[in-house]
Parts: structure tokens; sequence; C-alpha cells
């Protein structure tokens, strides 16, 4: 009975999410991406859908830095939207937003996040910790199989997205950032709710990978 109160929020967060966090590692779109039997077209379809979720969870940035729950997770260093647009026309030259749409999946995913922005800061949070702590860890995979496979510079035009310049350390940045979870200034009921939009923001995350590999599927 004790568990839950002498557990770190972080430790409950990460653990109570690993199935769906496992499921959207292992989709088959992604594992095709990593294993580098998809053209540079799938990595630029992909990078585009980045693109929407980030435009939510960063036009919020703003509005929710002074708020008591989300505020302290607004981290300047982590914004990635300028990555993401230099990528982008790195990938699709200067006019890269023409004709650019979300797929229905991805528009589904944007729509919550800027919900929780608007609506339920605890709830961004979530959404928060899933897309910046995954890009410090997991992303930086899929940067290293995108500069071989694809021939981009190392930490270069194309690969931007997955370049924190401004974290020099980020083991102690994740540290750091698990340190404020374990501190959210919420109750018990309240951190559930949270850890229940972890694992629905992983979903979200996964439909946009079935959907990309609807649309770039292995052919062999």
């Amino acid at each position: 009975m004790d568990a839950p109160a002498t557990t770190p929020f972080s430790t409950l967060i990460r653990t109570a999410s690993h199935e769906q966090h496992t499921e959207a590692e292992n989709s088959s779109f992604m594992s095709d991406m990593l294993g580098g039997r998809l053209g540079v077209a799938a990595y630029r379809r992909y990078t585009e859908q980045l693109w929407f979720v980030y435009d939510a969870l960063e036009s919020a940035s703003e509005a929710l830095s002074a708020d008591r729950v989300a505020g302290p997770f607004i981290r300047p260093e982590l914004a990635r939207a300028a990555q993401l647009e230099r990528d982008l026309a790195h990938l699709g030259g200067p006019d890269w937003r023409a004709g650019l749409e979300p797929l229905p999946a991805t528009a589904a995913y944007a729509a919550r996040v800027a919900e929780c922005a608007r609506d339920w800061p605890a709830g961004y949070v979530a959404h928060h910790y899933t897309r910046y702590l995954g890009d410090l860890s997991g992303g930086q995979i899929i940067r290293g199989t995108a500069e071989k496979t694809w021939g981009f510079a190392r930490k270069g035009d194309g690969v931007r997205f997955y370049v924190f310049e401004g974290i020099g350390n980020p083991a102690a940045f994740k540290r750091e950032y698990r340190e404020l979870l374990d501190a959210l200034p919420v109750d018990d009921l309240e951190k559930q709710r949270v850890i229940d939009e972890c694992r629905r923001a992983f979903a979200l995350n996964t439909a946009v990978f079935q959907e990309l590999g609807q649309e770039f599927p292995l052919s062999a």
C-alpha cells in the first residue's frame, strides 16, 4: 500500500507507460526506418508529421510558462520547431510548406496536445514528457540512422531536430527533468490521470506510425 507514496512519480510514469512505449518503438514503420530499409521520402514524411505535433506543443509555451504545474517544464533549450523547419527546408526545399497536410492520426495527436495545453496543464506535461525525453534518448538513435542511411552531415541539416545545442549534459538534464516530475504539484488522483494521459500520448504516436507504415509499406 505504501509503494505509490514512496516510489518517485518519474518512476511510476515510466513504468506505467512501458508497454505503450515499447509498442510505439516496435511499430513496423519505425523498425523499417531504423533498419535503414526505407528511403529518405519516408523520413521526410515522418519529419513533417513531427512538425505538426511540436507546433501544437510549442505554440502553448508562452501561455503556460507562468503556470504552476506546466511552467517549470517550459525550457527554451528544448524547443524544436525552428530546428524542424530547418530540417524540412533541407529535405523539401524553401517551399516545404506547400501542400503540407497532417495524416489523420497526426491531426488527432496535435489536437489532443492543443486541448491539454488549453484546458489541462498537467495533461500537457504528460505530452511534454513523452516527446522531449524521448527526443533526448531514443531520438539519438534515429539521428544516427538518418546520418548513416541518407548521408546527412553529422548533427547537420536534416537531423538538427535531434541536436540539442543548448543542453551540454543530456544525462544531467534528464535527471533534473525527472526531479521536476517528482515534484509535480498535484495530488495522487491527478498524477494517475497524468499517467493515463502519458499512455494516451504513446497510443497517439503509435497511430501515426501505423498510418506512416500504410503509406510506406516495405517493398521486399
